[in-house]
């Protein structure tokens, strides 16, 4: 009985909010009593619904209809009301001049918005033949307000109560009415009998539209019960389509699952309660502490502004006797030129003296204080300014920060530099607050490789607004976000950054420029990352000596590093307007052999439309001693592949090709990419090529790695190239030491 009481709220109209009576459900699911939901269409402006008719039986006529639904509260007119107040509803009656076919919407108040009915109102609204039954049984249980239910076949006045009802029938019996209208051996003993009661329902759901019609199909694409006529719809072509049993089964089996997870779970939901039961706790209680803070706060400003102001106001009386006091000496001194003033009788009496002698002793201090009494009196001045204008107080700016004064805002969520943002050695991310975002005390930066959960990778604390993250695995996508943290907490976090890590470990290196034969054309910068090539003069003396194209400049750069063994990787970028620029790897010993000979003008290896340099082009067998991609205008060249020299290009997933089929045999040319990634694989003695910003690979093939092999750069005709700045030399303020050496050169220079 007490899960039952528990229950009521479930089973109120949320119109009238007493138990539904004839409970009709909406498109929203939403169930409401039918007349309410006539009552509050009819207050919206349409016309009079077309109500289903009451059960056809003694129970409906009106002389033993029920005193309980006689008695049944209407719908309060403020309930319709705030259905229907202002932007929520409609109002038709204008809206039905439009076209015959309008839409009925109702407002919904669980809802909080207008749900269509559609065009035929109510009448497609189906009953709540199961919510009634709960009431039902309900108000079986529970007795609430019921009254007692008659035979309806006894004659008064010996009327007995019913003790069954018969729902083919649709009346109430006492038992001995029953068995006089049910006897043994006739179809009527095979009805079905109920509890006894004054609202018979249909046995089943019939389809609105289709009359007398069971719904025995369930569309899933709708969401809605069918009947087999409805089925053959062209509306419902395509749709997924199942007998009802099979809906039924399928959601009673969820509804069964989800009723047993959640009553197994029942300590789970009272610990959640006392949490929550702590939280208001916790809620009431720091409201208190932040109130008094708020008080605190307030107090001190105000402590403070009585402090400032009793500070102020002494300057002010300080400045007022000081200049009080110059005023009244000046007043003195005027009222001593009065003609009864002390002075001046002094003066008279001083004029009376007749010897010369004793007069000219005694008068020559007042003629001085005579004099400076005229000058005083010609050239008048206030000795102050009574206007203290000087005093006054600009408090604007105060104003506005105390009409601003809030509550600590949490930072907004950061905006990621994605320019700035790169992984090369290490991980370099950057970021900026939204102007209108509060400050950050620190940034939490966290970082995971991808296939990771949300606040399953690591976190690092930050103070600045730029992060330096090293430890990683290489090739690998790193997902990357950040917050801003201050006085209210952690804000929201940054949109995710996704970087893809280097394939190989960074080789730190240098350019080492002392190979170079034409070295008043080639300029290195003092921190040798960056190499620029000028041809002048000595290009227009070789043009004397030998009718040649500019490709016979060609000018050396190698690294500082030589290696021997692991996989290593390195990045540079082309200036778009370069020349001729070859990038790519070499055995030392061969470069240094070949680039120190008289240059071969037939040999193909200086050929710049060659694209793929190979310095061992006369042994099909063995591998090239150097490759390199040629790149200038603004463009790269791809050759077509790299089994002239050693087997089959390996060209990795994503590659560039040529169209839908492989590599032509011309080879493509392609834009220069921001930035070229260089990979070399001494063990496997392969090179591959990427574009370094989205490391995209973009060709790959052999090299010798037998002896040492170095980095190698070469400038034919004008160019520049930079080498990719370490992440770890971001802040440096000097050339950083080489940090990654393999093994130095050991072949000396010739």
């Amino acid at each position: 009985v007490s899960n039952m009481k528990s229950m009521e709220r479930e089973l109120q109209c949320p119109v009238c909010k007493d138990i539904v009576k004839q409970p009709v459900v909406l498109p929203c699911l939403h169930s409401v009593c039918l007349l309410c939901a006539s009552e509050v269409l009819v207050q919206s402006g349409y016309p009079q619904p077309e109500l289903p008719p009451e059960p056809n039986s003694p129970a409906s006529t009106p002389n033993t209809r029920s005193p309980r639904q006689a008695r049944r509260p209407m719908p309060k007119a403020d309930r319709i009301d705030r259905a229907l107040r202002p932007g929520f509803g409609t109002y038709p009656g204008r809206r039905r001049k439009e076209g015959p076919t309008q839409l009925m919407l109702f407002p919904c108040v669980p809802c909080g918005r207008d749900v269509e009915l559609g065009e035929r109102g109510l009448v497609d609204c189906m009953r709540n033949l199961t919510l009634e039954r709960i009431v039902e049984r309900y108000r079986h249980t529970v007795s609430l307000g019921s009254v007692a239910v008659m035979c309806q076949f006894c004659k008064p006045p010996q009327a007995l109560e019913a003790t069954k009802g018969c729902a083919d029938c649709r009346a109430s019996f006492c038992n001995e009415c029953f068995k006089l209208y049910h006897p043994w051996g006739t179809p009527r003993a095979q009805h079905e009998h109920v509890q006894p009661t004054l609202n018979f329902r249909p046995k089943v759901l019939t389809c609105p539209e289709h009359d007398q019609e069971k719904l025995q199909f369930y569309c899933k694409s709708c969401q809605r019960l069918l009947c087999s006529l409805c089925k053959l719809r062209r509306v419902h072509t395509g749709h997924k389509i199942v007998p009802v049993t099979q809906a039924y089964q399928a959601l009673k089996d969820k509804i069964t699952k989800e009723l047993n997870y959640i009553l197994s779970n029942q300590g789970t939901v009272l610990t959640q309660i006392t949490q929550l039961e702590n939280a208001i706790t916790q809620t009431e209680v720091n409201s208190v502490g932040a109130r008094e803070q708020l008080a605190q706060c307030v107090r001190e400003l105000m402590a403070l502004l009585s402090e400032r102001q009793a500070m102020l106001a002494q300057g002010l009386e300080s400045s007022r006797q000081k200049r009080s006091e110059a005023l009244a000496n000046q007043v003195a001194e005027r009222r001593s030129l009065l003609e009864h003033a002390g002075l001046m009788a002094f003066t008279q009496e001083l004029l009376k003296e007749t010897d010369a002698a004793c007069f000219v002793h005694a008068a020559r201090q007042t003629h001085n204080r005579l004099a400076q009494s005229i000058e005083s009196l010609q050239s008048f001045s206030l000795s102050a300014d009574p206007s203290f204008r000087h005093f006054q107080l600009d408090v604007s700016r105060e104003l506005k920060l105390l009409t601003d004064l809030n509550f600590i805002q949490a930072p907004l969520a950061p905006v990621i530099d994605t320019q700035r943002t790169l992984a090369y050695d290490q991980l370099f991310l950057c970021w900026r607050l939204p102007q209108e975002s509060s400050p950050a005390w620190h940034f939490s930066v966290e970082y995971r490789r991808r296939g990771v959960v949300p606040g399953g990778g690591r976190l690092e604390e930050v103070s600045g607004t730029s992060a330096v993250i090293d430890r990683l695995e290489m090739d690998s996508v790193y997902v990357l976000r950040v917050r801003g943290c201050n006085k209210a907490g952690f804000g929201e976090y940054s949109e995710e950054v996704y970087l893809h890590t280097p394939p190989a470990p960074v080789l730190n290196f240098y350019l080492d420029s002392r190979w170079g034969l034409h070295a008043d054309r080639l300029v290195v910068s003092k921190e040798q990352r960056c190499a620029r090539s000028v041809p002048g003069l000595s290009l227009l003396q070789a043009a004397d000596r030998a009718l040649t194209s500019c490709h016979l400049t060609a000018d050396l750069l190698v690294g500082d590093v030589a290696v021997t063994q692991g996989r290593h990787y390195w990045a540079c970028s082309v200036e778009p307007g370069s020349y001729l620029v070859k990038v790519g790897v070499g055995l030392e010993s061969k470069l240094q052999e070949w680039f120190h000979l008289p240059q071969d003008m037939a040999s193909p290896r200086y050929d710049p439309d060659s694209g793929h340099d190979s310095g061992a082009e006369d042994s099909s067998d063995s591998p090239p001693s150097f490759t390199f991609l040629t790149m200038g205008m603004g463009k790269i060249y791809l050759p077509p592949s790299a089994n002239s020299h050693h087997g089959t290009a390996n060209h990795r997933d994503g590659g560039i090709t040529n169209g839908n089929g492989p590599s032509s045999p011309t080879g493509v040319t392609y834009p220069l990419p921001p930035r070229l990634g260089v990979c070399l694989d001494v063990e496997k003695g392969r090179v591959t090529f990427y574009d370094a910003h989205s490391l995209r690979p973009l060709w790959e093939g052999p090299v010798d790695c037998s002896a040492p092999v170095c980095p190698a750069f070469c400038f034919i005709g004008g160019g520049a190239l930079q080498l990719q700045e370490l992440v770890a030399n971001r802040n440096a303020d000097q050339t950083p030491v080489r940090r990654v050496t393999i093994q130095s050169r050991v072949t000396k220079l010739n």
